[in-house]
């Protein structure tokens, strides 16, 4: 029978998804066929699996740790937020249909087949299977029809290890009282806990420890030390990437600005930046303007364009890259980044919101209109200015047309080995775009890139950083957490 355990939090974003993905590489190397699973994950930074599918940018950092490619059955149901109250339902790694959250909070149930399916088929060519909860199980209100933590451990007697999350402080308070507002069943699969980001001497909280095993009755897993190593790794979350940005203040960095939109996805193609010693990336919040010494602009995808487009003007940050490009600035925009660079936007069915369009920004003689079916997949191709090879994904609904087409960014390979020109670059040069997701991430290209408008970057290898990374925080877990205790819970 397969091993299996489930990591819930106490509260969201305790730092579950990195101590799976860190658990992974953990008993991967120790030769353990081991695989990461999320029953329902919400993030519109979803990654593509070699299946055509859409998965939670973190089970694909988890399936990296493994050893693993990504399949769309290490994470069956993916929210992807598209309004504050809706959001578009991706289940198997397909558009399901989209919700408001009352109605998804009352049809839920309705999937679990789909989710312990899942489950079973990834259970059935592996020794280990580590598990991710989503937010947190004292969340009762949404006990009925759970899917996402004890509703899923229950289906498949899943035992559990809660996390909490001692730098936001109430550690003791969050993981007693959520043993204490769960039902006596609930409680009884708790088997172990963990305290995560702990800062200073671990020692001082021994006495918390105990204090909490004598109220709940859990095992004590560890205290976990602050990881630094984590700013490293890939972040699933934009307020998690927050964190890690402008960091590097060094004259000679280059100095990229990212206008933070209210609907922003798949900012994964932020991280070769974010990790680059040469690169300093600042994320514009609110009201924050395009500083005047910015290199680059570059705007990321979006899960719902139009909204965000709109968001662009009423910020002011679509003069502010307007007068930036007249003063010879560069500009990149990424799927629904590049959509914005045009003319307009229209949405005659309403696939993102409300039907209508919008004005984009003008600086690319190009129109985009949403429609057909969506485009999901991993692809290969070419840059057109320097003939550098390129590794990507597409995810992307909307089709793009207009002159400056004529002159593509990249040419991606599709069927019988043609490649088809995609994105487009104004004829001054200034300005680019493509649906082509992780340019940033060939190492080759970004180096490129920037060395075309005067900014040479000394050599550095984004996979290297994420190996490297993920091996430390596997050797972090091994020396502050009971890996014994963990793998007789788990049933290794």
């Amino acid at each position: 029978m397969t091993a299996s355990v489930m990591l819930q939090g106490a509260g969201s974003n305790v730092g579950k998804s990195l101590l799976v993905a860190g658990l992974c590489r953990h008993f991967a190397r120790q030769g353990i066929t081991v695989r990461p699973f999320k029953p329902q994950n919400m993030s519109n930074n979803a990654a593509v699996t070699q299946n055509g599918g859409e998965i939670g940018r973190a089970q694909a950092l988890q399936a990296r740790a493994c050893f693993a490619a990504p399949h769309t059955d290490m994470n069956p149901v993916l929210l992807k937020p598209q309004t504050e109250t809706g959001a578009q339902i991706i289940v198997n790694g397909a558009v399901f249909g989209t919700m408001k959250a009352r109605e998804y909070g009352s049809r839920k149930a309705d999937l679990l087949p789909a989710v312990t399916a899942a489950y079973d088929r990834l259970s059935a060519g592996c020794d280990l299977v580590i598990i991710e909860g989503a937010g947190s199980p004292a969340e009762i209100n949404l006990r009925q029809g759970d899917i996402a933590n004890m509703g899923f451990a229950e289906a498949r007697d899943i035992p559990v290890i809660m996390i909490g999350d001692i730098d936001r402080g109430g550690v003791i308070a969050s993981l007693v009282g959520t043993g204490v507002v769960l039902d006596v069943a609930d409680q009884a699969r708790i088997k172990g806990f963990v305290v995560n980001k702990f800062r200073g001497d671990t020692s001082l909280f021994h006495d918390g420890m105990k204090m909490i095993a004598d109220a709940t009755g859990w095992q004590a897993l560890g205290i976990l030390p602050w990881f630094e190593a984590a700013r490293c790794l890939p972040a699933e979350d934009i307020l998690d990437l927050s964190g890690k940005a402008d960091t590097k203040v060094h004259a000679g960095a280059v100095k990229v600005a990212v206008p933070v939109l209210k609907r922003i996805a798949n900012f994964d193609d932020l991280d070769p930046l974010v990790s680059d010693p040469n690169i300093a990336v600042t994320l514009l919040e609110q009201g924050e303007p395009v500083p005047a010494d910015t290199d680059l602009v570059l705007l990321c995808g979006s899960k719902a364009t139009i909204a965000d487009m709109a968001y662009l003007h009423r910020m002011g940050w679509a003069a502010d890259i307007a007068a930036h490009v007249r003063r010879g600035g560069h500009v990149m925009g990424l799927c629904g980044g590049y959509q914005m660079l045009g003319k307009t936007i229209s949405d005659p069915h309403g696939i993102e919101g409300p039907a209508g369009s919008i004005e984009g920004l003008g600086l690319l003689d190009i129109s985009t209109i949403l429609e057909g079916d969506k485009t999901v997949r991993l692809c290969t191709g070419h840059d057109v200015a320097g003939k550098l090879p390129l590794q990507g994904y597409e995810i992307h609904m909307g089709v793009t047309t207009g002159a400056d087409c004529a002159r593509p960014l990249v040419c991606i390979d599709k069927d019988a080995g043609r490649a088809v020109g995609d994105g487009a670059v104004s004829a001054n040069g200034l300005v680019a775009g493509t649906y082509m997701h992780g340019l940033f991430a060939n190492d080759a290209w970004r180096q490129a890139y920037f060395a075309s408008f005067g900014k040479q970057l000394d050599s550095h290898v984004f996979d290297d950083v994420i190996e490297q990374g993920l091996n430390d925080l596997a050797d972090h877990l091994a020396v502050h957490m009971d890996m014994t205790e963990f793998s007789r819970i788990a049933g290794l």
